[in-house]
């Protein structure tokens, strides 16, 4: 299982918001490349980065950050937020990005999401975000009457990468990991899915690993990682104990 440390932008800056709510952004470091640095120098191999103003607005909008992150750093990064068309994706795909997240887009325009599969083939990842089982898009602010399930289903066998789940209610609160939602996600669908929302502990690493199996690839870790309550030495080397 893979590690995911986040870095959401915000006006230029690396913060943590609790439930999605912009007001209650909490700002970590005002250097997104510092952040990347130290989240490399702890032995991440991975990062997920979200242009949090992009979402919202449905245009990139701290391209400059995320600049500054793929020059500071060597590890594959992901990135979602306010990309709504293939001339963004090929973009950002160009700018050196691993992978794009489609979220919105995903479900007001599910055919763009099969055209990007197709065009950039394992590059694209379709961030799925939820509130009480509904998907929920515009930089969370509406909610769907689609379920998390219905919408992932729609890109079975389409070549999406991987889906990224987010329980919404439980991002940012440090309430732990909706294991169960996600595990019953991954087991109903054969494309990967990356666990994200309410990571509080290295107790819900080792929960999402002994579902594992069920199609779980990875898990998002935020809040938890910047306020010191899980050690990147201690997850890294539980996630390759198990790989051992």
């Amino acid at each position: 299982m893979n590690l995911y440390p986040a870095i959401d932008l915000k006006d230029g800056n690396c913060v943590r918001l609790v439930r999605g709510e912009m007001d209650a952004a909490t700002v970590f470091n005002t250097d997104p490349a510092d952040q990347a640095r130290a989240f490399r120098t702890a032995g991440f191999t991975r990062l997920h980065l979200v242009d949090l103003n992009g979402a919202f607005e449905g245009r990139p909008v701290n391209a400059a950050a995320v600049a500054s992150i793929l020059a500071a750093t060597d590890v594959p990064v992901q990135l979602g937020g306010g990309i709504r068309d293939i001339k963004t994706i090929e973009t950002w795909l160009e700018k050196g990005l691993s992978r794009v997240i489609l979220g919105t887009v995903a479900l007001r325009n599910p055919n763009l999401v099969l055209e990007a599969c197709k065009l950039f083939p394992g590059h694209i990842a379709v961030g799925i975000d939820a509130r009480g089982g509904m998907v929920a898009v515009e930089g969370w602010a509406e909610t769907s009457e689609t379920s998390a399930l219905d919408l992932a289903r729609k890109f079975e066998d389409a070549g999406v990468e991987a889906i990224i789940y987010t329980d919404i209610d439980r991002d940012g609160a440090l309430q732990g990991v909706n294991v169960e939602a996600t595990r019953n996600l991954a087991a109903a669908i054969s494309i990967p899915v990356i666990a994200s929302g309410g990571v509080a502990s290295i107790l819900d690493i080792e929960k999402l690993l002994t579902a594992q199996q069920s199609g779980i690839e990875g898990v998002i870790i935020g809040r938890a990682l910047y306020d010191g309550r899980i050690d990147p030495a201690a997850a890294l080397a539980l996630v390759r104990r198990e790989h051992a």
